[in-house]
């Protein structure tokens, strides 16, 4: 989508006749602004990735070619409080909570592309919300065949002073249940094993089965929800889920 944007500014300023395109292929026509690689930044740190690493974000220059141009002159800055950014690296920082996501903003010549992100608190706690499920599967009845979600919290501090953390990475894991095609993880229909937290700091995912691959053993799926900060599982990580498999009964 921001890529696209991009490509409309230039083509709308051809249009009025404001824009020589050169057909240098170093000259860039659009820009891409990726994804972030975290949907927030910890208040007091920089933004990293999933493993805990300083991560800037990462943005690409196109030619007239659609050819990407190698280490663009891209330059950064935030037009909103609660984040700074490195204009060079575009190092994002969290310096305060602020109730919408701020934007980055990525500069080459007349063109920009942006991002948003979140602020949040730093994670210090994961706990079972709804840790427990009951599924009666059917071997006819797909639809049934998926349990209610498994949700944890994230908060920062401790009780009675602890806060919600929203915008965090949880991630999900099957960690028991037999044969690995019985059970997996989905977010409506859908095969996911990461949830972002919401307002209240909750995250979750539901597991579907598969009947046909029930070992004869097995009556439970156990789910590990991991919460990470700069690498390192948090306090209750993981946090164990379950959700007992029984045969619904005609």
């Amino acid at each position: 989508m921001i890529r696209r944007g991009a490509i409309a500014i230039v083509a709308g300023a051809i249009a009025s006749g404001c824009v020589d395109i050169s057909d240098n292929a170093d000259t860039v026509l659009s820009l891409q602004f990726d994804a972030l690689p975290s949907p927030s930044v910890v208040v007091g740190d920089s933004l990293r990735d999933t493993t805990g690493a300083v991560a800037p974000p990462s943005v690409r220059a196109f030619n007239y070619r659609g050819e990407e141009i190698a280490s663009p002159p891209v330059r950064f800055h935030a037009p909103d409080p609660g984040i700074s950014v490195d204009s060079i690296t575009g190092v994002v920082r969290g310096d305060s909570l602020r109730s919408t996501p701020a934007r980055i903003i990525a500069t080459v010549g007349s063109l920009q592309a942006l991002q948003t992100i979140e602020i949040t608190l730093r994670p210090d706690l994961v706990a079972a919300v709804d840790g427990r499920d009951t599924l009666l599967y059917s071997r006819v009845d797909t639809t049934r065949n998926v349990s209610g979600q498994l949700t944890v919290k994230v908060t920062h501090g401790t009780a009675p002073a602890d806060t919600a953390v929203r915008a965090y990475i949880v991630s999900f894991a099957v960690v028991s249940g037999g044969d690995p095609r019985f059970a997996e993880l989905v977010s409506g229909g859908t095969p996911s094993s990461v949830d972002t937290t919401d307002a209240s700091g909750v995250a979750g995912r539901a597991v579907r089965i598969r009947p046909l691959y029930l070992p004869s053993d097995v009556d439970s799926v156990i789910v590990n929800a991991t919460v990470r900060y700069r690498g390192t599982p948090v306090s209750g990580s993981p946090v164990r889920l379950v959700v007992v498999v029984r045969p619904q009964i005609p």
